[in-house]
């Protein structure tokens, strides 16, 4: 099965369906372009970062545009921030790097990250996320990943965050 079982019995109490496509192993954004150049719906990449303050941070961003970290950590409220470590993003949101995404929050149970989504993303019709393995992609109404976050305690920012996207 594409699901974990703990994320679809997750997504089962929620009465949340969404599509699930599945695929070989995606561990990049330039990998993934393969599988979701060819669905509908808008393309995601998510940043697991921490800040000085060691305060860890997931950012979703648009999939293609490249990202200005230094211009960034301001939009989201912190000064500096660097990429997180891959044992942090297993301890914390229980994924193996590539597989990072915002549906892995219902695995923070500390609540030690702070989730901020691009504002923009949520006017899309559909959103592309991976089911918390790289082998699948999940297509899903935003306002259904958001009642999916708010069920496990997470409000996530919204922010404009095009200011930090390189051309």
């Amino acid at each position: 099965m594409p699901i974990p079982a703990a994320l679809a019995e997750a997504l089962a109490a929620l009465a949340l369906t969404p599509i699930c496509h599945e695929h070989p192993p995606l561990a990049t954004v330039e990998d993934a372009h393969a599988i979701w150049d060819n669905l509908p719906g808008a393309q995601v990449k998510n940043l697991f970062i921490k800040d000085a303050g060691k305060q860890h941070w997931l950012v979703v961003v648009p999939g293609d545009p490249r990202m200005d970290t230094k211009a960034m950590a301001p939009l989201i409220g912190s000064k500096r921030i660097s990429f997180a470590s891959a044992d942090d993003l297993r301890a914390i949101l229980g994924v193996e790097p590539g597989s990072v995404t915002p549906l892995a929050m219902m695995n923070d149970r500390n609540h030690q990250v702070r989730l901020v989504i691009h504002a923009k993303l949520m006017q899309a019709e559909t959103l592309l996320v991976h089911p918390l393995v790289n082998t699948a992609t999940l297509a899903m109404p935003p306002a259904d990943l958001l009642r999916f976050l708010t069920h496990h305690g997470v409000t996530p920012a919204l922010v404009d965050l095009e200011p930090a996207f390189l051309a």
